[in-house]
């Protein structure tokens, strides 16, 4: 499952996608199985420790802690799962 997230953090604007590891760790902090994300079962906190930490499997310098993350970020938006519908047909040149 991959998750893509735009983050804002101190006027600078990123993307970064989940991963198993960063899914996992959101698991962890927040005591939570990752089906709740497709019960719609999913807050802004949630969205927060799954970019903080998709952020660091990215490599992104981020703070050894949630909070001064937090505290630099100005909005978080979830762009949505890339994976191609496999129900729908693929467009043609007719």
């Amino acid at each position: 499952m991959e998750l893509r997230l735009r983050v804002t953090q101190n006027g600078e604007t990123y993307e970064v996608v989940t991963t198993p590891l960063s899914l996992i760790r959101w698991e962890r902090r927040t005591k939570q199985k990752v089906t709740a994300l497709t019960d719609g079962n999913i807050g802004l906190e949630d969205l927060a420790v799954m970019a903080y930490e998709a952020s660091r499997v990215a490599g992104r310098p981020v703070p050894a802690n949630l909070d001064d993350w937090l505290a630099k970020l100005d909005a978080i938006d979830p762009l949505g799962d890339e994976t191609p519908d496999p129900t729908q047909p693929a467009p043609s040149d007719d």
